[in-house]
């Protein structure tokens, strides 16, 4: 028989709460999750998205569209121009 099981003094187990069991058990699994969704939500904001919006404002703050077209046009990639 096992050790840790907790008996009345009768010697019988004690019934098991049954009533609102899966309410309970489905508050504490929605807060559970809501609060993971959150925590991966703001890692991902401030991990991936505010480094990339940062990469994309670095690289178009000194990009120059026509100097780069000049070098693929010289480089030959277009077929239409020369």
């Amino acid at each position: 028989m096992r050790e840790n099981i907790t008996t009345v003094s009768s010697g019988t187990l004690p019934k098991p709460q049954m009533r609102g069991l899966l309410a309970r058990h489905l508050r504490f699994h929605i807060v559970g999750a809501v609060l993971v969704s959150l925590g991966v939500a703001a890692s991902y904001k401030f991990g991936v998205a505010e480094p990339r919006k940062k990469a994309y404002a670095d690289f178009y703050r000194n990009y120059d569209s026509m100097k780069d077209f000049e070098e693929m046009r010289k480089a030959g990639i277009f077929q239409s121009t020369k």
